[in-house]
């Protein structure tokens, strides 16, 4: 398995669960616009190795989420912004080039500390 991006959640925006509802949660940097920080989880900026692709591996803390389809913008806003939306719906065409779709199963907790890889 080659790891292709890995950071930990630094923050939690008081209105993430509106979003959960919806089978999504939004990643953002540490340095995320104040009308935004509410709605994400912030996560530190790191370098993305190489493509993500459908059948790469979504991992939250010990959770494994298969990846189904990815927005066109993802390398390059989890790069530069560590902004991306995934969906946990298991859509396998990307409506949004800056949304991972990942299989449809329950959102784990995700806390302070939580760590989100994806390999492949």
């Amino acid at each position: 398995m080659e790891d292709i991006y890995e950071t930990q959640i630094v923050n939690i925006g008081c209105y993430v669960d509106e979003l959960q509802k919806e089978k999504m949660i939004v990643l953002f940097g540490e340095n995320a616009p104040k009308e935004l920080k509410d709605y994400c989880y912030l996560i530190r900026v790191n370098s993305v190795n190489g493509g993500i692709v459908p059948g790469a591996t979504l991992y939250l803390d010990s959770e494994q989420f298969e990846i189904t389809a990815v927005g066109d913008a993802v390398v390059r806003n989890l790069r530069q912004l560590g902004h991306i939306t995934i969906r946990f719906d298991g859509s396998r065409t990307a409506e949004l080039p800056g949304t991972l779709y990942v299989e449809e199963k329950p959102i784990p907790s995700i806390e302070i500390g939580t760590k989100l890889k994806i390999s492949k």
